[in-house]
């Protein structure tokens, strides 16, 4: 059971930066010049990966209007799931220019199959990892022919029970699925942060033994950061250049300027977890001469001893520490000093 992976060189796992991903899916509104323009403006904001989703309408569904294929509620409310998916889809003959213009801007590219089609033709243009959507983990079949590629495969958990991922984890791993890493999701779109339940994160990589992370669909940056602190190694976004854009899922996609905040706040957030420490840091050594010791406050000759009027605990932090005060009232000095002299044993008789 891994506790990090590696995709294309960079290792996922808590000791490593969070590896951040930019879901394309259908914000490229059926342009692949949007596309290439998007994947571009993901690399400038800080993304680490943009992820596509290679499926076609007719391998999700079927050119139906019956009762079930017209939505009902939510986002695409009234929708035909046919004709969605026609909107949505990123055709497979931009699959290879996609892939290229990645590694031509130093990102990775990888993608979500839906049926075993799509995994065919990812390997044949030498995909680095594959994605199993929240919709498709029930579907072990597609599991199991993505894990026999022998590639780091990343699961989101959208939707499912504790029995159906580990139905999923299992398979996997059967199937020669060795690097394997969790999402922790919540498939509203969008998802409400009070629905997105973000203690589920060390939970899921205990009791898998996986790397874990966020597929995150709220608003906003604040719930994918807060997930690092629990333990997210991995947060995929929705990413377009402009919601007034429009599209499928512009309405949980964030923008540059956000999907920026998002990657640099991520990382802040990682190295702000740091390791378990009781010791001074390095930046408050210098900060010690602010703590309050005890100081001599009126002059005071030899044999005078020490009382509430020339002896008193204050700021800065030269003297002995405070919690000798008592100790040291009523005993008497051994040399005569002046006002503003921090107390030290050498001082006492």
């Amino acid at each position: 059971m891994s506790a990090s992976i590696e995709i294309s060189g960079y290792k996922i796992g808590k000791a490593y930066p969070p590896f951040i991903i930019a879901e394309l899916s259908a914000n490229h509104n059926g342009s692949l010049s949007k596309a290439k323009e998007t994947m571009a403006a993901a690399k400038e904001s800080g993304a680490h990966a943009v992820k596509l989703q290679t499926y076609t309408p007719d391998t999700m569904t079927i050119d139906y209007d019956g009762p079930g294929f017209q939505i009902k509620g939510g986002l695409w409310d009234g929708k035909n799931l046919y004709k969605l998916y026609q909107e949505a889809h990123t055709p497979w003959e931009w699959h290879e220019d996609l892939f290229a213009y990645g590694k031509e801007l130093g990102l990775v590219v990888f993608s979500t199959p839906f049926d075993e089609s799509a995994i065919l033709f990812l390997e044949s243009i030498g995909a680095p990892a594959y994605k199993i959507a929240s919709f498709e983990l029930i579907d072990l079949p597609l599991i199991r022919k993505c894990a026999a590629q022998e590639k780091p495969i990343i699961m989101s958990t959208g939707m499912a029970d504790l029995k159906e991922i580990a139905e999923a984890v299992s398979v996997a791993r059967e199937s020669g699925g060795k690097d394997i890493a969790l999402l922790h999701c919540t498939s509203g779109y969008p998802t409400p942060p009070n629905e997105a339940d973000l203690n589920t994160l060390p939970h899921l990589a205990k009791a898998f033994g996986v790397v874990s992370g966020l597929s995150d669909h709220t608003g906003g940056i604040g719930v994918a950061v807060a997930s690092v602190a629990l333990g997210a190694s991995i947060i995929e976004k929705h990413f377009t250049i402009s919601r007034a854009d429009g599209g499928p899922d512009s309405a949980f996609s964030l923008e540059p300027d956000e999907f920026k905040l998002l990657s640099k706040n991520a990382e802040i957030a990682w190295l702000a977890l740091g390791n378990i420490r009781y010791e001074k840091s390095k930046s408050e050594q210098q900060n010690l001469q602010f703590r309050r010791s005890i100081y001599i406050v009126k002059d005071m000759n030899v044999g005078d001893k020490f009382n509430e009027e020339n002896c008193r605990i204050i700021r800065p932090g030269f003297g002995l520490v405070p919690k000798y005060y008592d100790l040291i009232l009523g005993r008497k000095i051994n040399k005569s000093v002046k006002r503003g002299t921090p107390l030290a044993w050498d001082l006492l008789s």
